[in-house]
């Protein structure tokens, strides 16, 4: 409070963060009078709309005992969010406690209604201390109070607490009341003990005929992921004759499409028509889902087009279909229509969209999306600002991703999370990694997407050291100290990993044990599996998985996976079948896919096709330095140097900068970065000497460099100098240097490692009797003797 006088005195400008800060000491000092004051000067700041500052002013009023006042606050909010309902309801429960000590007597009924009071305010262990105090002060819980008890351990996931509460109940002979017994099954369900539910359900005759009962199971057993007992149930509730209504078909259609069942999700489709539910907007929102998780936009939009009326949230759900399915373009075109007909957009809305931006790198519809977020004052919201910094890193827009993470007032984990992942994906590992400690530093616990980021980011640095401080981070907190499942998303991991050091029969082994494991693949494990496919150039397994994947799984392919496709058929000169995919597939095209034909015409030498692929990449980017390089090569390979030097003009007047090569190694703990042409690093002198070692044993070995890339216009001996100077070639000359003889050596290169590097690292490999894993921006090399884990298919 003394600092926040001296900052008036001296006449510094206040704002929400000086404001929220002094709101909070005086709510903690109880001082009311010093908190009007500030209550005023937040008003003449024009602060008062904001959504913390507001919430502090409530929370400084309710523990100030000024519930009045803080009502007033309350009510004058444009917007709440869930922490300023918190403190209102929180305020209200101490003015409760206020009232409650007062009482010359504390009968059942108090005792009852101040332990749900706590429930409601979220306070489960305050709850249950309640619980036990009114015993120790001779009140018997009375059956509300039994299911408030219950409700807390269902909430906290308190098993062990539960199950005293369920003998006390027996012991009270509660247990046949409908609403206990529902209660019981419901804190059984929470706690993951399915069994005992079970049990306490077939105790229960007046719940078996209970259809409430019955659809509150199976909306626990959805919530539990429990699909198939949830369709069981479905099946039991129908032999009884029991009519389903909204209550039943929601979860049953929400276990359909977590199942993919399709062909179930159709009868209960049919259902839902015969019993007149279909005009529910619930229901119908959940059939709408259920079809595009399914993988059939076509019923969905049939369904979304039949429905009386369209809210937001049947927009939302047609929406996040699309984005779902891969059609991140259809899902924007569908919320540009939803705005045309009126329909105000909401929290939820915002996220999908935004979801949409990232998924097709749609920054400019992002920005106009952020607009409207702040014009319709949803900025505030935790999930929207998650989204925006997510949609920001993956359109390569750090510099605004940062600009919102830095406006947060609060960030929890989830918001670095998408900030880490923001900069591994633009390849800065670097500033992931020194955000992470920042994180650390700021007393933020990770969580395991955190150390995914981190661990991605030590990957792409090849950062050995720094992975095994966050693998010993990872057992500190035990977080992974022990798999005792495996599920899709570590199974994905292992065949992700297998792709990328091209060991592809390893990757396929792995997915049949997979599936004898019953883990149920998903559109990531295809991705991995084709790309696993490309990698070590399985063509008839690649068609099959890619079969695979749509007939049996129902998985809907999307731009990954014909991206894969096309890389698989293009690198094994099928050049006219990949351009035929691409032109049959359902989603529009984008640059990375017609880019990637274009690398396979540069290494099968088709010039004419190749010629349509760079003009179709520099239709949709202009700019994209990648697509002339290409094709440059593409000329020089096939002889044509004047159109290859023409193309390399071409980009440098519309200023299509390339992404300069470098590369980077790690060495006692340091890790060293590498340009072409370097004369930076400290040691150049002697890894040039070293460099030109290397190069007499390599040519007395039989190694001749391939000039045919190097398009300046010097003589062949230049050329070759220039060659033994490229960053991977000094990255490997100084690890030789500084590490001890039969060290192998790791290091990673931004771009595509090129024909001459290649060569000449299986030389050294053999030469110095050393291995050498080179991972580019494509995948691993693994170089040992004289020979590459690609088997030089790359």
């Amino acid at each position: 409070m003394m600092l926040y006088q001296q900052m008036q005195h001296e006449g510094l400008r206040l704002s929400t963060f000086t404001f929220v800060p002094v709101l909070t000491a005086c709510a903690n000092l109880r001082a009311l009078e010093d908190g009007r004051c500030v209550h005023q000067q937040v008003i003449q700041s024009a602060c008062e709309s904001d959504v913390f500052v507001a919430t502090s002013l409530i929370d400084m009023y309710t523990k100030c005992e000024s519930m009045e006042e803080a009502w007033e606050v309350f009510n004058k909010m444009p917007s709440r969010n869930v922490v300023s309902w918190n403190a209102m309801i929180l305020g209200i429960m101490e003015e409760a406690w206020r009232v409650f000590n007062k009482l010359p007597s504390r009968d059942v009924v108090s005792w009852t209604a101040m332990l749900l009071g706590h429930v409601k305010c979220g306070e489960g262990q305050k709850a249950l201390n309640l619980f036990l105090q009114m015993q120790w002060e001779g009140v018997k819980p009375a059956p509300l109070t039994f299911v408030g008890a219950l409700n807390v351990c269902a909430s906290i996931v308190a098993l062990e607490e539960g199950r005293p509460v369920h003998k006390q109940i027996n012991e009270s002979h509660c247990e046949s009341e409908v609403i206990v017994g529902s209660s019981l099954i419901d804190m059984y369900a929470k706690c993951g003990s399915m069994e005992d539910a079970w049990r306490v359900f077939n105790r229960m005759p007046s719940l078996q005929m209970d259809s409430f009962s019955w659809k509150r199971r199976l909306a626990k057993y959805v919530k539990a992921g429990e699909y198939e007992k949830t369709m069981e149930l479905f099946k039991q509730m129908q032999k009884r004759g029991m009519r389903p209504d909204r209550f039943t078909f929601v979860p049953v259609l929400n276990a359909c499409a977590g199942l993919r069942a399709l062909e179930e999700g159709r009868r209960a489709h049919q259902l839902i028509m015969q019993t007149g539910c279909e005009a529910d907007v619930f229901v119908g929102s959940s059939v709408v889902d259920m079809y595009a998780k399914c993988g059939s936009m076509e019923d969905a939009w049939r369904v979304f087009c039949k429905m009386p009326s369209q809210d937001v949230v049947t927009w939302t759900a047609m929406i996040l279909g699309y984005v779902r399915c891969g059609q991140g373009q259809k899902a924007l075109e569908l919320y540009k229509r939803m705005q045309q007909e009126g329909v105000q957009p909401d929290a939820v809305t915002f996220v999908v969209v935004l979801n949409a931006c990232a998924s097709v790198s749609a920054l400019e519809e992002g920005r106009r999306t952020h607009e409207r977020i702040i014009q319709s004052r949803c900025e505030s919201d935790v999930f929207v600002r998650t989204s925006l910094i997510d949609m920001y890193a993956k359109c390569g827009s750090m510099e605004e991703a940062s600009r919102v993470f830095n406006k947060l007032p609060s960030r929890a984990a989830v918001c670095w999370n998408a900030m880490i992942f923001g900069h591994v994906k633009c390849g800065e590992g670097h500033k992931a990694l020194q955000l992470f400690q920042k994180m650390q530093h700021e007393g933020v616990q990770p969580d395991p997407a955190t150390y995914v980021g981190v661990l991605n980011a030590c990957a792409g640095l090849r950062a050995l050291e720094e992975g095994r401080r966050a693998h010993q981070l990872i057992m500190q907190t035990g977080l992974f100290n022990t798999m005792p499942s495996h599920d899709v998303v570590s199974w994905n991991a292992l065949l992700g990993g297998f792709a990328m050091h091209g060991q592809g029969k390893e990757a396929l082994v792995h997915f049949e044990r997979m599936c004898e494991e019953g883990v149920h693949p998903d559109d990531i494990t295809f991705v991995c599996l084709l790309s696993a496919c490309s990698h070590a150039g399985f063509v008839d397994e690649g068609l099959r998985f890619n079969a695979l994947m749509t007939t049996v799984y129902r998985i809907p392919a999307k731009l990954e996976h014909y991206t894969c496709m096309v890389d698989l058929l293009g690198r094994a000169g099928h050049l006219q079948e990949a351009e035929n995919m691409i032109q049959g597939m359902p989603c529009k095209p984008n640059a990375a896919i017609w880019r990637a034909l274009l690398g396979a015409c540069r290494i099968h030498g088709n010039v004419e096709m190749g010629e349509r692929m760079a003009k179709r990449v520099l239709e949709l980017e202009p700019k994209n330095a990648a697509a002339f390089v290409l094709l440059s090569n593409l000329y020089a390979a096939t002889g044509n140097l004047e159109l290859s030097e023409s193309v390399e003009r071409q980009r440098k007047e519309r200023d299509a900068k390339k992404q300069p090569g470098r590369t980077w190694i790690e060495v006692n703990d340091a890790v060293h970065t590498f340009v072409v042409d370097d004369q930076i690093h400290p040691e150049m002198i002697k890894i040039r000497a070293e460099l030109k070692r290397l190069s007499v044993l390599m040519h007395d070995a039989g190694y001749v460099p391939n000039t045919k890339f190097v398009l300046h216009d010097v003589e062949e001996e230049e050329k070759v100098i220039h060659l033994c100077h490229h960053s991977e070639k000094l990255a490997i000359a100084f690890g030789l240097m500084s590490t001890d003889p039969g060290t192998p050596l790791r290091i990673v290169k931004n771009l595509q490692v090129c024909e001459d590097c290649h060569t000449s690292t299986k030389f050294i490999s053999k030469i110095v009797r050393r291995k050498i894993i080179v991972r580019d921006a494509n995948r691993f090399h693994h170089f040992e003797n004289g020979v590459c884990s690609c088997r030089d298919y790359w």
